[in-house]
């Protein structure tokens, strides 16, 4: 007679099995120091586009640098105002504050040269359109001579 352990969830081994294989997705960047601030970000894919939404509270849209480099999003900025001034005394300091950047490795699929990005009520939305699908045509071959 066999004895069998008694799994609640049985797919859970496979599970375990895959996930370093589809740990990260495709906009997934290495992990970065844990003690540095990063910004929460949610990432989206719509028919005609990507979207990244960056909670980024308390930095001015116009000192977030964004760039572009052989498919890969940087974001970078810096959140201030984490100083205290001369005989003040910090009671409790759960904000991060500091420098920051985030990577996102692209897909082949986005359009670098339509991204755009807008910056309100302390959320960055980056809009990333898709390329245009190239349909497959058919080429009609004719006889020589």
């Amino acid at each position: 007679m066999n004895v069998v352990r008694y799994r609640r969830w049985p797919q859970a081994a496979f599970a375990a099995e895959l996930a370093p294989l589809f740990g990260r997705t495709a906009f997934a960047a290495p992990a970065a120091n844990a003690e540095q601030w990063q910004p929460r970000v949610d990432i989206r894919e719509e028919p005609e586009a990507f979207v990244l939404l960056a909670d980024l509270p308390g930095i001015d849209p116009a000192q977030i640098q964004l760039q572009m480099d052989r498919n890969v999003l940087s974001l970078k900025g810096e959140r201030t105002g984490g100083e205290l001034a001369e005989g003040h005394q910090r009671l409790l300091g759960e904000r991060r504050h500091g420098a920051f950047e985030r990577r996102f490795a692209l897909p082949d699929t986005a359009d670098a040269e339509g991204i755009t990005a807008t910056g309100r009520h302390g959320v960055l939305e980056v809009r990333i359109p898709k390329k245009a699908e190239v349909a497959p045509r058919r080429i009609v071959v004719g006889e020589a001579g």
